[in-house]
């Protein structure tokens, strides 16, 4: 257990706080899907996958689908208990929701989030009301997922105003992506760079 107080972060590194949240029974928004915008299951390529991955997560340093290796990814991708949707806007995907029912009776959703083309049009409170409907049609009692303080600013509180519930916070410590994988340095200007 880490004492009261502050504690270094070693150069290189970027650190977390992680809140988890959860839901136990659907509550929907209601919000209906903006004009131009189409709700689609997403192909269960690598390629076009890391490449969503990235326009939507890259401002938030999203790394965990970028370094692991492409076979794993395709096994996740193509597993059953994996559900993969995107909202198209001129034919082209600009939102992720990746839901993982492997463990019995829950689902986590794995990744969510929208490109800079659909933020602020209502599309990600239809696309959370989508993700709660698509988890609790399965045989389950818990919907949850975690979000950190590099994310958006905006995450925690979409996720409460979403009827997910806080039940859990941590500290994550992980190797800075732009330091790492050379994920470019202007990204997610909000966590300094700590070079080693």
């Amino acid at each position: 257990m880490l004492a009261d107080g502050y504690h270094d972060i070693p150069p290189g590194k970027v650190a977390m706080v992680v809140t988890d949240l959860e839901m136990t029974t659907p509550q929907y928004r209601g919000v209906s899907c903006p004009d131009g915008i189409t709700l689609k299951p997403m192909a269960l390529e690598v390629g076009p996958y890391l490449e969503l991955f990235r326009r939507v997560g890259g401002p938030w340093l999203w790394y965990g689908r970028t370094i692991m290796p492409e076979a794993e990814l395709a096994d996740i991708l193509n597993d059953a208990d994996t559900g993969l949707y995107t909202l198209e806007k001129d034919g082209r995907p600009e939102a992720l929701l990746e839901l993982d029912f492997s463990v019995e009776g829950a689902c986590e959703l794995d990744y969510f989030g929208l490109t800079p083309a659909l933020i602020g049009t209502g599309a990600g409170a239809y696309l959370m009301d989508r993700a709660i409907e698509f988890a609790f049609a399965r045989d389950i009692t818990r919907f949850h997922l975690h979000t950190c303080t590099i994310d958006s600013q905006q995450a925690l509180g979409f996720y409460r105003r979403s009827g997910f519930t806080p039940i859990r916070q941590r500290i994550e410590i992980a190797d800075d992506p732009r330091i790492a994988h050379d994920y470019p340095r202007d990204l997610a200007p909000h966590v300094p760079i700590i070079d080693p």
